[in-house]
């Protein structure tokens, strides 16, 4: 399946989880209506009740059952929208829950290093937002997960058991699974999971606090039937619990089974992640976390993370995990892993002898092994011949080429750009230096704004940091600012709105915005913004392609423009896109004078189609842009930012 198809299951699968999560709050409220119905029957007075039966008695109780009803109800809802709006700060959150520690810049914690090379390289790969990234200090099995809405929010914890017993390419496997997860649309279903399972669990919860809260109660008698009551809602609520396991069991099995196939295809290899399933299930530790908080998480993890029972199992059997990619693994293999790595061990020193440590400077003296030399930066002169079916599908699925690129991309960006933009107090700065202006006056009152927003100390980073952007490559320009959204991120919503404005005065202090400058406010406008209220955003839609064809001949007036030289060739390129989609000839091209106010809108109108709807959106645009044969480097970076802005990422070189 490619992505669009599994975010068509993803919503598929959040229909269901609705309608079983619907199905067990009615049989909760049924059987805690019995519970009252049988509480009225045995403290009825037996005069009154002689004279009644047992319906009369019911039926002049409806209020009471229907208030019953309602309360049961009211419970599950506020507690399990309580808990989704508890994690709608991010993934982050759910990290910190878990006792996550924020991955920081300091260069001389290696495992670290290590760590958001292989993130950063991924997400650069897959054309994603770089998550937020967090370890689990406390933890020594082997585990990882993801969190978040959308990949703008996501976050990505791994244990320190992942980071001393891994090696690169198991740790790359380990991240490549979760990042299927982000890709995939599971991070929703997923929060979706804790919050409503939560209200399930609440009702337990409430009649256990009411049994202990009765402890005291002097009127024995009086308190028997509130007791009896107490009692039965606390079994009801957790044989919800029991029912909301299975739930969760069933949804996520099927998950993981994916994600480690897409980690596979990510990857091109199935030594990292095998080597890692091995590690879990030879280790003593495993994949255990010793958190209260696990159970809640446990669908989301790397490794099941806790001891369920096979009916109950968030993932499926590790041995068939591990045998899905490697055949030949039997379960005696175990005692020789555990023998071989329960002692202490330098993963870094082996990723060292191996020429897996590119970028750490680790290699020990002598001699060392040579990392592979990197893959050339295409040339910005050189044309791209695709073909729209081949490029659609590379969305949300990166592959070894992928990879290569990303990796040439990510190390050949100077080390003072990098850790100026993996630090918070002067990410900002790296996007100011993205875009200053070659003119020199034009410059002057750009620094003069920096100075404004950021202080006398910006202006002087500012212009050394763009000494170090002048030399990069262009492929190069988004991904360095997509490294420093995370570190955005962490201000406070009034500082980012001020950093937009900012962002703004900067792009029209020459009056007018070029296509490298709106490409860079829309991914601005669209990861750091969404990150702020990722519960609102939906990364497929519910719109068809009828419902949007004035704001698709919008996008394919821009796109025809950037990817042409002349009108008539620009006219033809717009035309084969809109017959695409439509079947239409002779559609009159809009005019493309005021392409930034009117882009915007039409995107974000985009954005709302279902999955289908974006396939051949993405196939249309490409075959309007390449029209005449050929795409350049500058308009498949258009290509990617519009794609972006459609929640459908694109890698970083166009498969040909």
């Amino acid at each position: 399946m490619n992505f669009f198809e599994l975010q068509h299951q993803a919503r598929r699968q959040s229909k269901r989880l609705l309608l079983l999560f619907v199905l067990a709050v009615l049989a909760i409220v049924a059987a805690i209506d019995l519970v009252v119905v049988a509480a009225m029957l045995a403290n009825a007075d037996e005069a009154y009740a002689a004279n009644l039966s047992s319906g009369e008695i019911i039926a002049r109780h409806t209020g009471t059952l229907l208030l019953s009803s309602v309360a049961v109800v009211a419970v599950i809802a506020i507690a399990s929208l309580f808990k989704i709006g508890s994690l709608r700060a991010g993934g982050g959150k759910v990290a910190q829950s878990l006792g996550g520690t924020l991955v920081s810049t300091d260069p001389g914690n290696a495992h670290y290093r290590r760590l958001r090379n292989v993130v950063e390289e991924i997400a650069i790969a897959s054309g994603v937002p770089v998550p937020e990234i967090y370890v689990l200090e406390q933890e020594q099995g082997i585990n990882a997960f993801a969190a978040g809405y959308t990949p703008a929010d996501a976050a990505i914890a791994v244990t320190r058991g992942a980071l001393d017993k891994l090696k690169r390419d198991e740790l790359q496997g380990v991240i490549a699974h979760e990042f299927s997860h982000i890709l995939n649309g599971d991070m929703r279903l997923n929060i979706r999971l804790m919050g409503l399972l939560f209200g399930i669990l609440v009702i337990g919860i409430a009649g256990r606090k009411l049994l202990e809260g009765m402890r005291h109660a002097r009127d024995s008698k009086g308190t028997v039937p509130i007791f009896l009551i107490a009692l039965a809602v606390m079994i009801i609520g957790y044989v919800g619990v029991f029912f909301g396991r299975w739930i969760k069991a069933g949804v996520s099995r099927s998950r993981e089974y994916l994600a480690d196939a897409s980690a596979v295809q990510f990857t091109r290899q199935t030594e990292g992640l095998a080597g890692a399933l091995k590690k879990v299930g030879g280790l003593p530790a495993g994949s255990k976390i010793d958190n209260a908080e696990v159970e809640e998480v446990s669908h989301m993890l790397f490794g099941s993370g806790m001891n369920f029972s096979s009916m109950f199992a968030t993932h499926p059997p590790l041995l068939d995990r591990i045998q899905r990619l490697d055949k030949q693994f039997k379960p005696e293999q175990f005692a020789a892993i555990a023998k071989q790595w329960s002692q202490p061990l330098d993963v870094l020193a082996l990723d060292a002898e191996l020429g897996l440590d590119r970028g750490l400077g680790l290699a020990p003296k002598g001699a060392p092994a040579e990392p592979p030399p990197l893959p050339p930066l295409p040339d910005m002169r050189t044309d791209l011949a695709v073909q729209p079916g081949v490029v659609s599908n590379q969305v949300g699925a990166p592959h070894q080429d992928d990879y290569a690129t990303a990796d040439s991309i990510q190390q050949r960006i100077p080390p003072l750009l990098l850790e100026a933009a993996r630090a918070q107090q002067t990410a900002d700065r790296v996007i100011y230096a993205l875009l200053l202006d070659g003119d020199a006056t034009i410059r002057a009152q750009q620094m003069q704004i920096v100075v404004a927003h950021a202080g006398a100390a910006a202006e002087a980073e500012t212009r050394l940091l763009r000494e170090a952007v002048d030399a990069l490559h262009p492929m190069q320009r988004m991904p360095l600012a997509a490294i420093a959204f995370p570190a955005l991120r962490r201000h406070p919503r009034p500082w980012l709105n001020a950093f937009l404005e900012t962002i703004d005065r900067l792009i029209h202090a020459d009056g007018q915005q070029g296509l490298f400058e709106f490409c860079l406010a829309r991914l601005l406008a669209i990861q750091v913004i969404e990150a702020l209220d990722p519960a609102r955003a939906r990364v497929i839609g519910r719109r068809k392609l009828v419902q949007c064809e004035p704001e698709a001949a919008k996008l394919f007036a821009v796109l025809a423009q950037a990817g042409h030289d002349r009108p008539v060739e620009a006219q033809r390129g717009f035309q084969a896109g809109m017959q695409m989609l439509f079947g239409q000839r002779g559609v009159t091209m809009p005019d493309g004078g005021d392409w930034h106010q009117s882009l915007v809108p039409a995107l974000s109108t985009l954005d709302q189609l279902d999955a289908s709807g974006k396939q051949l959106l993405i196939e249309a645009m490409v075959t309007s842009i390449s029209h005449d044969g050929r795409i350049t480097v500058a308009e498949s970076e258009l290509l990617r930012v519009a794609c972006a802005a459609l929640h459908c990422p694109l890698p970083p070189l166009l498969s040909r």
